[in-house]
């Protein structure tokens, strides 16, 4: 099943100069446990599509808020030379289409 059609929201923000955040925010409890349940796959998922090794990747899944967060490094540091998003805020594209 495709994130884009799982999560209400998928949004991405800086965590710092030097990270990147994500945010897939669940519908009701039975999605969250779904995605849950396969934290370890969409580490990998994530680690492949962001061109970083698993260790890299962080994901978090918080209950009370249906809510699962991702944390990577960014690969230019926000606002150096050659930064196009400043805000980190258009880096959730890659996560719409990823299958879990």
């Amino acid at each position: 099943m495709r994130l884009d059609t799982m999560a209400q929201v998928i949004r991405s923000k800086n965590a710092g100069p030097c990270l990147l955040t994500f945010d897939l925010m669940l519908p009701d409890e039975a999605t969250f446990a779904y995605v849950g349940a396969r934290i370890a796959t969409l580490r990998q998922k994530v680690a492949l599509a962001y061109g970083r090794s698993e260790n890299e990747v962080a994901v978090l899944a918080y209950a009370p808020a249906l809510a699962v967060k991702i944390t990577l490094p960014r690969d230019i540091v926000s606002g150096d030379v050659g930064d196009r998003d400043v805000y980190g805020a258009q880096q959730h594209a890659p996560l719409l289409d990823m299958d879990l």
